[in-house]
């Protein structure tokens, strides 16, 4: 998979198009911050190994992707928060009936049960983290994946994984949909093809997302934890 235009902040940069882009978005009021909340999760979409192979018929280079993932879990880790994982996953006796596969029949490789469903070994979930299986691109429609966040009463999601253009965009819509403040890391998400990538990343940040470098995140995670560790303690 190409590797994305360079950043400068959460902003790409060398192309026009996305220039004149950010100009009417600015005039037209789009484009602010929404910030990471007081209770974040991270969700991790799709870096199973039907798409972090380049073997599988759907798969490509995602290396970068996953090594900036599994530092972000880590810290995410460190201090507690919430993480979860999706895969896509479909049953053998239900290929015919999905109207996806009409436009993806790759994806029929991902049947339930074999390797290309499992999350790459390199970020792989730790006991308690759930792995939601989906049949769509969004990692809410048709999971608990809602019910697991505001069990953990989640206010801000941070989405890592792949496709960018694809399932995180969905997962990206359908969190800001929910109310959750929607953080991107843009060194975390991957796609098969440049273009798609660096389109979805700028639409993402100017309309649901905060795309933030990564180092950006990890700052912020670590100001999180020093709150935590400074709060008093509840009596």
């Amino acid at each position: 998979m190409p590797a994305p235009q360079e950043y400068d902040g959460s902003r790409l940069t060398g192309d026009a198009r996305l220039d004149d882009a950010r100009a009417i978005y600015s005039r037209s009021g789009i484009g602010g911050r929404v910030g990471l909340g007081d209770r974040p999760a991270v969700l991790v979409v799709d870096l199973q190994y039907g798409f972090t192979e380049e073997t599988s018929p759907l798969g490509g280079n995602l290396d970068e992707v996953i090594a900036a993932t599994a530092s972000l879990l880590s810290g995410a880790r460190r201090i507690g928060l919430p993480v979860a994982f999706t895969a896509v996953t479909f049953q053998q006796s239900h290929l015919e009936r999905l109207v996806w596969l009409r436009k993806m029949p790759g994806l029929a490789s991902l049947i339930e049960g074999s390797r290309w469903c499992d999350i790459d070994e390199r970020v792989k979930p730790e006991p308690g983290e759930p792995v939601f299986g989906k049949q769509a691109a969004s990692a809410f429609f048709g999971t608990s994946l809602i019910s697991f966040l505001l069990g953990a009463s989640v206010d801000s999601l941070i989405v890592t994984g792949c496709v960018t253009s694809g399932c995180v965009r969905a997962s990206v819509v359908d969190a800001v949909s929910w109310g959750f403040r929607t953080i991107v890391p843009a060194e975390c998400v991957g796609d098969r093809a440049a273009g798609p990538h660096d389109s979805n990343i700028f639409d993402m940040d100017s309309k649901y997302a905060d795309v933030e470098p990564l180092e950006t995140v990890m700052a912020r995670l670590n100001a999180f934890a020093s709150e935590l560790a400074e709060a008093p303690a509840a009596s």
